[in-house]
């Protein structure tokens, strides 16, 4: 499997042939999810859902299709029956040839004050999770972790021990828009020497192969 690093919050894997990308939202390209077979998105907040990003991957591919929590499916949905398909805990499904299974049920905590939202996150072929925003932990190991690295619902003691109670093989930053270049080396030093698992960070439109 292939996994290429989009700008904040958005992934790309690829295998086989085919593409699935989670969370193409304002922060990221504007082509993010062009050339995509099929999109995950986790929660309605801008920075992981834009509907322009959504519309544009949809009508680049006549066969691509949606699988999300109702409030975004109904937003999009009329527009595109039958690829629009709505998720949550504890669903299980296959896009674009990936298994994927939804884990999570709410948004983590920004304040009190703020009512909480859904948020779902996916683990995709048993392997790769993509939390959106919650530190949700799936009832079985991961092995490689999209990480929500830097949020204003988090703090650096929060995403190491997150990284601590799933044990993954390897986390990957995401989340990581509004990290500036000059704290980045303070959240890997701190992550990577007191989380242990490997941690990794791409640039975007950098690769990996998992």
């Amino acid at each position: 499997m292939k996994l290429t690093k989009k700008t904040h919050a958005c992934v790309r894997l690829e295998r086989d042939g085919r593409s699935l990308v989670i969370d193409p939202g304002t922060f990221s390209e504007e082509d993010a999810a062009l050339g995509a077979d099929a999109i995950l998105v986790t929660h309605e907040h801008p920075d992981h859902f834009n509907e322009d990003r959504l519309r544009a991957g949809l009508d680049a591919n006549p066969a691509a299709e949606i699988w999300t929590l109702r409030s975004v499916a109904e937003k999009i949905s009329a527009a595109f029956p039958g690829r629009v398909h709505t998720v949550g805990h504890g669903d299980t499904f296959e896009a674009a040839g990936f298994d994927v299974q939804v884990h999570g049920e709410l948004h983590a905590v920004i304040h009190p004050d703020i009512p909480r939202i859904t948020n779902v996150g996916y683990l995709v072929d048993g392997s790769v999770f993509h939390p959106g925003d919650a530190l949700t932990v799936p009832e079985q190991p991961v092995d490689t972790l999209m990480l929500p690295v830097m949020a204003p619902w988090s703090k650096i003691s929060e995403v190491i021990d997150y990284v601590r109670e799933l044990k993954p093989q390897r986390a990957y930053d995401i989340h990581d828009a509004l990290l500036t270049d000059l704290a980045r080396p303070i959240y890997d030093s701190q992550i990577g020497s007191l989380g242990g698992a490997e941690h990794l960070r791409l640039t975007p439109g950098e690769s990996a192969e998992l």
